[in-house]
């Protein structure tokens, strides 16, 4: 999973990412793409680990991104270079300012998100009005062209030319015709408010923010958290009353946003984490894992998280009837452990 962050200048994205993923620089290079990986944190994982004691235990993980600064008023504002280096995200996390800086206005949560997400908007624009022009291009050179993505390319100019982003007409953001594009506007998107150190409170969610996945972030007191040592960060955590770092929270609601669950992999070799849609069949579960799994796939055997740990093994739990044969179709929940059983 690949986030983008982005933001307007003064935001605070670059404090953010450096608090998310632990990756510091003094540099101040604006004009590189930074990026930084980070393991999930996840429970159930380490129990396992502890159960089955393998010479390895893989996390799932995310990917977080800083496209570079364009030197713009406004992030990405006449400048495509940082937008295309946005377009390979998954979703995207976009930075609004709710602290007072030195040097600036007041901040104004509603319109700073409205003015960045206006510019991912046009940039969408641009593109869709370019290709609609070189389809009629080729039509007249009685050239063909697939019709079902030319009308859904006239459905997303009507959305953009509303000043509507994508991600509000999921049938369009989803389109398997559209993919290519990589519709900045079409991306999910979490709206992190940056606090300062003593506010905890979401800004007014009013207008186009009321539709948008938001919560709060403070910032700099993260930053700080995340150049401590674990006791350190423990008593400030108290201090500040915060229940958990925004390292867990943001990828928390990431997950949530996306769709995305996590399903497990055991045994004395390794214990491992993988991401996939929530949905996701068992056939396309194992190509997760491997894709020679899916050709020669024949039968999932499955017990949950929750099942597992109450029988205490694997065989407890065949016993208790909680292990399960799953076909292909079957839908991975959420916590599932899985072997897959294959013939090539």
């Amino acid at each position: 999973m690949k986030l983008g962050i982005i933001g307007l200048s003064g935001s605070g994205k670059t404090t953010v990412f450096e608090a998310l993923t632990h990756e510091f620089s003094d540099s101040g290079k604006k004009q590189e793409l930074r990026r930084g990986a980070i393991r999930v944190p996840d429970g159930r994982v380490d129990a396992l680990t502890n159960i089955y004691k393998p010479q390895k235990t893989v996390y799932a993980q995310v990917e977080y991104f800083l496209p570079p600064k364009t030197g713009a008023k406004k992030e990405g504002a006449k400048d495509e270079t940082a937008w295309n280096a946005v377009r390979e995200a998954d979703a995207l996390i976009h930075v609004v300012r709710n602290f007072n800086l030195f040097g600036m206005e007041a901040p104004s949560p509603a319109q700073d998100f409205l003015n960045l997400d206006q510019e991912l908007i046009f940039s969408d624009f641009e593109v869709v009005e370019k290709k609609l022009e070189r389809m009629e291009a080729e039509a007249k050179k009685a050239k063909k062209f697939d019709p079902e993505e030319h009308d859904l390319l006239l459905q997303c100019k009507t959305v953009l030319e509303s000043e509507t982003p994508l991600r509000r007409h999921p049938h369009l953001a989803s389109a398997r015709q559209l993919r290519g594009y990589a519709f900045l506007s079409a991306k999910p998107m979490l709206v992190l408010f940056n606090n300062a150190d003593d506010n905890q409170s979401l800004a007014e969610l009013s207008g186009p923010l009321s539709e948008e996945n938001c919560m709060v972030i403070r910032g700099k007191l993260e930053h700080e958290l995340a150049q401590m040592t674990d006791e350190e960060a423990a008593e400030l955590l108290k201090e500040f009353n915060i229940s958990s770092s925004a390292t867990d929270r943001v990828i928390r609601q990431s997950y949530d946003l996306m769709g995305l669950i996590s399903f497990f992999t055991v045994g004395e070799d390794e214990v491992r984490a993988w991401t996939i849609k929530k949905g996701t069949i068992a056939l396309d579960a194992a190509e997760a894992i491997h894709t020679d799994l899916k050709k020669g796939f024949i039968r999932a055997e499955v017990v949950s998280y929750d099942d597992f740990m109450d029988a205490g093994s694997m065989a407890a739990a065949k016993k208790k009837g909680t292990f399960r044969l799953e076909g292909k179709t079957y839908e991975v929940n959420d916590g599932d452990i899985i072997t897959i059983r294959f013939n090539i």
